[in-house]
């Protein structure tokens, strides 16, 4: 199954949030292979800073890691430059498909 869905950046940090994504902690990127996401892109919209994730699942989403002790301090991290909820975790916004072409 493929999800997308959108976050928000704060003003400013569009370069290192690429900086900080390109650097990805091997232990994160294994856990969400672990759990059956593959194809994960996120895209800026530089004048909205809105961030678009798209990802296939064979399990769980990303957003569904969130009880773990690596996501929960991938957050904290991320948490200063983008908008949160009160776990720190980003607040997310589920798309709908509308349109799909292979």
């Amino acid at each position: 199954m493929k999800i997308a869905f959108k976050m928000k950046l704060k003003p400013g940090f569009e370069t290192e949030y690429k900086k900080r994504h390109d650097e990805i902690w091997p232990e994160l990127s294994t856990l969400l292979k672990e759990n059956g996401i593959s194809d994960y892109s996120i895209f800026l919209d530089k004048e909205t800073n809105t961030l678009f994730a798209v990802q296939q699942q064979n399990g769980s989403s990303s957003q569904d890691l969130g009880s773990t002790q690596i996501v929960q301090k991938w957050w904290a991290y991320m948490a200063d430059i983008m908008e949160t909820n009160a776990d720190n975790s980003p607040k997310t916004f589920p798309l709908e498909m509308v349109f799909h072409l292979d």
